[in-house]
């Protein structure tokens, strides 16, 4: 006897995702980390019309804020104050969430890994070459793992 499952049992048929939509972070500062991601990481920090309707009133009330990523993808940053990772040693991770990882061109990677040391962000560790590539590991002003890396050149 064969069993006949529907297709919403079988789950999301392949290629019916897309892409990645947003990523959402919860930052205890967000005059820091707006400053980290916009300043530090170059992200274009989305202002005025090209803030989502649904979002307006809570960037206006300071409460989000948003970034735009190379390839279209936002990134959310949703102030938390009461934010604090369950452990106080950031190199402990405490999400299920591993690290956010952002790729740059081979012959920028050094001075990505320069603009850190500028502003003094705390590096995990690296820079580490690997058969794929080279790749630094970091953290944003919450204790969030962030990795730039890049392809072999």
């Amino acid at each position: 006897m064969t069993v006949s499952l529907s297709p919403q049992a079988q789950g999301i048929a392949p290629g019916t995702l897309r892409r990645i939509h947003h990523i959402a972070l919860n930052v205890q500062d967000m005059q820091t980390s707006r400053h980290f991601y916009g300043t530090v990481l170059g992200l274009h920090e989305l202002e005025g019309e090209e803030v989502p309707s649904t979002l307006k009133e809570l960037v206006a009330a300071g409460k989000v804020a948003n970034f735009i990523t190379p390839d279209g993808v936002i990134l959310d940053l949703f102030y938390e104050p009461a934010l604090s990772p369950p452990h106080p040693d950031p190199t402990q991770q405490f999400t299920r969430a591993n690290h956010l990882a952002f790729d740059i061109a081979p012959e920028l990677f050094d001075q990505a890994v320069e603009a850190l040391h500028h502003h003094q962000v705390q590096i995990d560790h690296g820079p580490v070459s690997r058969p794929t590539g080279r790749g630094i590991y970091f953290y944003d002003p919450d204790g969030f793992l962030i990795e730039i890396r890049c392809d072999r050149s």
